[in-house]
């Protein structure tokens, strides 16, 4: 299990909105997987929380979830407005939220992403945002900015624009429910340096206890990161 993240590396001077997405039923888990406690004083979401700190977001939502308990973590609780939907219900639930606040913020404190990763990443840190956001931010024309191992991409660990919200909706609203199917027409940048063991999730008590074990160990847990994927060019 990561530790709280140190202060990332600077990604530049504009703001950035981080999004826990932390709705779902979480069957495999047995039980509501964003707010199991760690050990260390920290619940699971916060593992993703203090990675979008450490990178510098002016603001880290939680999408769905114990309201309550993710609020008292420092982290400002929304619902997720669709659910029951999977994670593109939480994603364009999000991205609705980015773009509130986009819209409330004055000219020159405008943030210029949303970066979004679920609630169950359990090695994540803020170096891997400030990538995001980095990859993001050199292409202009670029809608997402995402991991990709062995060419696929991971559509709940990257970096949005705003521009990512018209074509999701379009898609949810035609009654798509896959990320991966829905996010098809987005232009995308892949980056394939991160490491996999940085963006694993645990989805099972066995997977989130190999996890603390790791980090007992001093290392992220190793395995391959999985999420919603698709191949990517």
């Amino acid at each position: 299990m990561a530790a709280a993240s140190p202060p990332a590396r600077q990604h530049g001077r504009r703001g950035f909105v981080g999004a826990v997405l932390c709705g779902g039923a979480s069957r495999r888990m047995g039980r509501d997987k964003a707010v199991i406690p760690l050990g260390d004083g920290r619940i699971l979401a916060e593992v993703a929380g203090s990675a979008l700190r450490a990178a510098g977001a002016g603001q880290v939502l939680a999408v769905g979830g114990a309201a309550d308990v993710l609020g008292a973590r420092a982290m400002t609780p929304i619902p997720d407005r669709f659910p029951g939907e999977g994670p593109l219900g939480g994603l364009l639930s999000a991205l609705d939220a980015f773009a509130a606040i986009t819209e409330a913020s004055s000219p020159g404190d405008r943030p210029d992403a949303l970066v979004v990763l679920t609630c169950d990443l359990v090695a994540i840190r803020g170096d891997e945002v400030v990538a995001l956001l980095d990859a993001l931010r050199a292409a202009p024309g670029c809608d997402v900015a995402l991991p990709v191992h062995d060419g696929f991409g991971h559509y709940l660990t990257a970096a949005y624009r705003s521009t990512a919200c018209e074509p999701l909706r379009l898609a949810f609203d035609h009654g798509e429910r896959a990320v991966r199917r829905a996010a098809a027409g987005l232009v995308r940048v892949g980056l394939t340096e991160l490491d996999p063991s940085r963006l694993r999730d645990a989805d099972t008590p066995a997977e989130l206890d190999a996890a603390v074990g790791a980090a007992l160990g001093g290392r992220a847990a190793d395995a391959r990161p999985r999420g919603d994927r698709t191949p990517c060019a």
